[in-house]
């Protein structure tokens, strides 16, 4: 039995890795912009194709296709922030949402002309060969995810509290109207956010479709599931996205290791509904 539950908790926190730089790519846009941005569904997919097509058609090594990759989906962002968001006469959330969802179905199209309907299969990061802690199997490819992810949200951390334009982000997102004051250049802000956002889907991209399947879609529910877990953290909340992202993980693998495997994304989605009712700004939300 304890074999089982360490067996479903690395499951658990491998996938809640993934849902947590989801949930860390919308709360960076939402604290600069006051907006869901539903094109990070599809930066997770661009992400998975842009190593595809690194390792397979360049064919460069892991790590330079991994960071090319990233890199590939940061500058994507900044496109569509730049001439996607930007021109927009509207300042209005509601029709800046509604223009993310456009530009959202808009970037898959551009990927399902550019790699196909077919769906492919990434390499992981190093030899598959399964390793044994404490009697649970765990593959080397999800202790990259863990890793990476923790090492992600340590280069995140710095970034906001030790750099200038990390700092000016800051400033944005609490108060917007003292920091334009200031003379801190919105539009400079934006498109870092939308970089960085970029950056976190592009990665969760690289790192989850080894261990699943690649295909222009398979960022949807991904995305889904990570905007799940930054509600349930509490929206705008790093620490939120973070704890929303691994409770969210393993309450999945929990469900279907000890009730079924059919109903894991329904117990998920109870639970967060439930504690929307009990706490409507999620768990760490203020």
């Amino acid at each position: 039995m304890l074999q089982d539950f360490l067996q479903f908790t690395f499951s658990g926190l491998t996938s809640g890795a993934i849902y947590a730089l989801i949930a860390l790519g919308f709360c960076v846009v939402h604290n600069t912009m006051g907006i869901v941005n539903f094109v990070q569904v599809d930066f997770v997919s661009l992400g998975g194709m842009l190593m595809f097509s690194a390792l397979f058609a360049l064919g460069l090594p892991m790590l330079p296709g991994l960071l090319l990759a990233v890199a590939g989906v940061a500058l994507a962002a900044m496109l569509i922030e730049r001439f996607g968001l930007r021109p927009s006469r509207s300042d209005h959330h509601l029709v800046l949402i509604f223009l993310t969802v456009g530009l959202s179905i808009i970037l898959r199209g551009v990927m399902k002309l550019a790699w196909g309907k077919n769906r492919m299969a990434l390499p992981p990061l190093t030899p598959d060969e399964p390793i044994r802690i404490l009697g649970a199997t765990v593959l080397p490819q999800a202790l990259w995810i863990l890793a990476l992810t923790v090492a992600a949200i340590g280069l995140l951390t710095w970034f906001f509290y030790r750099t200038p334009l990390g700092l000016s982000m800051r400033a944005v997102a609490s108060n917007p109207t003292a920091a334009a004051v200031v003379g801190i250049p919105a539009g400079r802000v934006r498109l870092t956010s939308y970089a960085v956002a970029g950056a976190l889907g592009g990665l969760a991209g690289v790192l989850v479709t080894p261990i699943t399947t690649l295909s222009y879609d398979v960022g949807v529910l991904l995305g889904l599931k990570g905007f799940a877990a930054a509600i349930l953290g509490g929206f705008g909340s790093f620490p939120g996205a973070i704890l929303g992202g691994v409770g969210l993980g393993l309450l999945e693998s929990l469900s279907a290791g000890y009730l079924s495997s059919a109903y894991k994304d329904v117990v998920a989605f109870v639970v967060l509904l439930l504690v929307l009712f009990v706490r409507p700004k999620g768990l760490l939300g203020k």
